[in-house]
């Protein structure tokens, strides 16, 4: 039988005393070169590596970044947040900084922001347009879907590489004062806001 509890309560399992394990928040700004993986098998270097003194706890990506993708990228231990933040109903978007071999034609950046589709189905940006004050072949692009090497695909299918992809919002976070390669904790408030969905807004 189940038996609730609240965290005042004190529980015992064969005479040692059960913590509950405190909720951890970590924000990575992700170099080029790190799989997205809490490890591999081929002994290529993992987010992990970058995060291994933030926490003792055992923290998980939410969501994943290519290893060629940079950008910003949460590692947390608090399971039903990180669930709400990769479910596609919740929306949670992603802005990507995108330069691209070329310069993207006008009527293909329409394309992509009418939607097109791919080999997996139809795709949509939620918003994209040219980088202020930068060349043609630099793009802004915002999206909420988390399929697989979504943002590289969609330039792919119109005839374009990405050079650089770097993630520069995820859920309303930033990555202000935050260097390539390092980590920070969240704050009470990003968390509260994560929570309550309403970073992205």
């Amino acid at each position: 039988m189940g038996y609730k509890v609240s965290l005042k309560d004190k529980i015992l399992f064969d005479n040692r005393l059960i913590t509950p394990e405190k909720k951890e928040y970590v924000l990575l700004n992700k170099p080029k070169d790190f799989i997205t993986t809490t490890r591999d098998e081929r002994g290529r270097r993992t987010v992990m590596n970058l995060i291994d003194r933030a926490s003792k706890s055992r923290l998980l990506p939410v969501g994943r970044l290519d290893r060629n993708t940079t950008g910003l990228l949460l590692f947390t231990n608090d399971g039903d947040l990180a669930k709400k933040l990769t479910h596609p109903k919740h929306n949670i978007k992603k802005l990507y900084h995108a330069i691209l071999n070329a310069n993207l034609k006008h009527k293909d950046l329409k394309k992509i922001r009418q939607g097109i589709e791919l080999e997996d189905g139809f795709i949509k940006a939620d918003a994209i347009d040219y980088v202020n004050n930068s060349p043609k072949s630099e793009v802004g692009i915002e999206i909420h879907s988390g399929k697989n090497r979504i943002v590289r695909r969609i330039f792919e299918s119109l005839g374009y590489h990405v050079i650089k992809l770097d993630r520069v919002v995820f859920a309303g976070i930033t990555k202000k004062d935050l260097p390539r390669s390092h980590w920070r904790f969240l704050t009470e408030r990003e968390v509260a806001k994560l929570k309550t969905g309403s970073l992205h807004d």
